[in-house]
């Protein structure tokens, strides 16, 4: 089964944005995330509707960050997102008439439940700024510089 890798995706842009100065075009942006433009504008069509990125069209336009890293959490984006699915594993029937089936299905959905619960709680925890600082150390260690079009060109 395929993972959604979009809330990794997305975040992996919002920083770069956050580290580019200007904007950045889909077509950028889809280099980054190794996908097609129309890709890119269609994810980040939520996080405009929730005024975290803005666009503008034409010559020198493209995406722009338009909200503090420090006030966003990995919840807001995934929120934005459209809440993708995020466990894989489910239950194989979800009415069964089988009581073992049921038996079954009643530990495993309390457990998805709680798994949930904890994954939703953390990523409330960790903001835009905190993925941001992170880089900033990293990068330091490496002693090098970043570069949107360069960390990704083919």
């Amino acid at each position: 089964m395929k993972r959604d890798s979009r809330l990794s995706g997305v975040l992996h842009v919002l920083l770069h944005m956050a580290e580019h100065e200007g904007p950045v075009t889909s077509e950028v942006l889809a280099l980054a995330m190794d996908t097609n433009p129309v890709v890119i504008r269609r994810v980040m069509a939520g996080l405009r509707e929730q005024g975290y990125v803005r666009s503008e069209k034409g010559h020198g336009g493209g995406w722009t960050l338009a909200c503090d890293l420090s006030k966003v959490t990995l919840r807001d984006v995934y929120d934005a997102l459209g809440r993708p699915a995020l466990l894989a594993m489910g239950n194989r029937t979800e009415a069964p008439g089988c009581l073992v089936e049921q038996a079954v299905n009643a530990a495993l959905g309390q457990a998805f439940d709680d798994a949930e619960a904890l994954l939703l709680s953390r990523l409330g925890e960790v903001t835009l700024a905190t993925l941001s600082a992170d880089f900033h150390q990293r990068i330091a260690v490496r002693g090098g510089r970043h570069d949107l079009e360069s960390a990704h060109a083919a």
